[in-house]
């Protein structure tokens, strides 16, 4: 019987994310947010993009931001971005997070190179995070393929400034990413040097409600009913919120996976009205507790992707993410 002391929210997250759910397990997605398309680089832009092929048999693609300003040789640094959407929405090229990213490359500046992985249902966590490793990779070989390396990479990027950034789910890939990259040897991916995560308002949760989620449940963005079924829809089958991919608190932090988020550098962003701030709060302390070095930025009045739908009061957290990067 559900605890009659627990708020219930009015929220039908079918509606509020736009799916229906299909008998065979998939979803039909009918967001309203448009996709938008690249502009290659003859035309009159701030800043140009590209898609270019990751894996051809995962139907996974990178888009690539270069800024008008870079000239060959500008040796900036280089962000690998995973967009948000509780792992079931959205693509590298929905209108806000290529906006973003094209706001990232402009004002950082650097070069971007947005994630178009696999989503759940169809393909569950975690497909995700493999992708988000195999995106690392890719540059790896294209900065030690200096004939035929991606050339908008090639010319324009200095290897050793690699910064890893998600934004919610995006923020819940980098720190499983960065542990499985560590896993495999960081030494792999010279000249590639990770030099720093960015972790924005990154997406845990557990079984157990926190006084956050409980205050903001009707939240307009990421209501408790509509994260729930985010996490159902994206974890592994028969498993719940209490997961490692949700919950990475129960199972905490062995001296190689400290090791592995030292040796790259966390900054950690969150925000005063994100439903997902005390959970955010519970990781930092895993963090602190731990011993792993962080910086952490807080905006008390922001609430979850306040960057996406408000950019001018998203100042803030692109003044973190410079300074940490420069």
């Amino acid at each position: 019987m559900a605890d009659q002391s627990t708020p219930v929210s009015t929220v039908d997250p079918y509606e509020q994310l736009s799916l229906v759910r299909n008998p065979d397990g998939t979803i039909t997605r009918n967001s309203p947010v448009p996709e938008v398309p690249t502009t290659g680089d003859g035309v009159d832009a701030d800043v140009f993009t590209k898609d270019v092929p990751l894996n051809a048999a995962n139907a996974t693609s990178v888009r690539i931001y270069r800024p008008r300003s870079a000239t060959k040789g500008s040796k900036l640094p280089v962000i690998i971005f995973y967009h948000g959407g509780g792992f079931i929405l959205f693509r590298a090229a929905s209108l806000p997070f290529h906006d973003l990213c094209v706001r990232m490359a402009l004002e950082l500046p650097a070069i971007i190179v947005s994630v178009d992985y696999r989503l759940a249902p169809e393909h569950r966590l975690p497909a995700a995070y493999e992708d988000g490793v195999e995106a690392v990779q890719w540059i790896k070989n294209q900065a030690s393929d200096e004939s035929n390396g991606e050339p908008w990479l090639r010319d324009y990027v200095d290897f050793s400034k690699c910064f890893i950034m998600g934004s919610s789910a995006g923020g819940n890939m980098v720190y499983y990413v960065a542990l499985r990259l560590y896993s495999l040897g960081l030494v792999q991916l010279q000249p590639v040097k990770i030099s720093g995560l960015i972790l924005n308002q990154p997406f845990f949760g557990a079984v157990q409600r926190t006084p956050s989620e409980l205050r903001l449940l009707n939240d307009k963005i990421v209501p408790l009913p509509s994260t729930d079924l985010m996490w159902e829809l994206s974890l592994p089958i028969g498993t719940d919120r209490d997961h490692e991919y949700c919950n990475p608190l129960l199972k905490g932090l062995s001296e190689s996976e400290i090791e592995a988020l030292n040796s790259q550098g966390c900054l950690v962003c969150i925000g005063g009205e994100d439903p997902l701030l005390d959970g955010q709060k519970e990781f930092i302390k895993l963090l602190e507790k731990s011993g792993v070095k962080f910086v952490e930025f807080y905006d008390e009045k922001a609430y979850h992707a306040i960057e996406l739908f408000e950019p001018e009061k998203g100042q803030g957290l692109f003044n973190a993410i410079r300074e940490f990067i420069y």
